[in-house]
């Protein structure tokens, strides 16, 4: 994601590429095919990112000159952990979050963990009033 916004003409600039996915005025969404390319360039060719960039027809000053090796610097990551489909996979960063971890809706698992709770605390109320006697 650029630091800066982008402009309604600088947007449709940027769409006319078509490593380009999406495109808002804070982030550009490149498309799963040019995150696989780039980073096989980058390993199996060893060009630069910004050359890499280049080639695929963007324009540095528009994105950024540091954009291509950040963004390269992310998707070596995930290449290294997840290979080519987590290239494909991934979404970037507001569309990868975490999703916020919820309790399971199991009745059983509900029961057995208030069972624990109830003898955790019963436990420790004996170990209170064991300490005041």
């Amino acid at each position: 994601m650029s630091k800066h916004n982008f402009t309604d003409e600088q947007i449709q600039i940027l769409l006319k590429n078509k490593n380009i996915k999406h495109c808002t005025s804070k982030a550009i969404t490149y498309a799963k095919e040019f995150k696989v390319r780039a980073v096989q360039e980058y390993y199996q060719e060893g060009l630069s990112p910004n050359m890499i960039f280049r080639k695929a027809g963007f324009n540095l000053s528009l994105i950024g000159r540091m954009q291509p090796k950040w963004c390269l610097g992310r998707w070596r990551n995930i290449y290294k952990t997840r290979g080519n489909q987590g290239l494909k996979d991934h979404r970037g960063k507001n569309g990868g979050r975490k999703p916020k971890i919820h309790e399971p809706d199991n009745v059983e698992y509900l029961k057995t963990k208030i069972g624990y709770l109830e003898a955790e605390n019963n436990f420790l109320k004996k170990l209170k009033t064991n300490r005041s006697s």
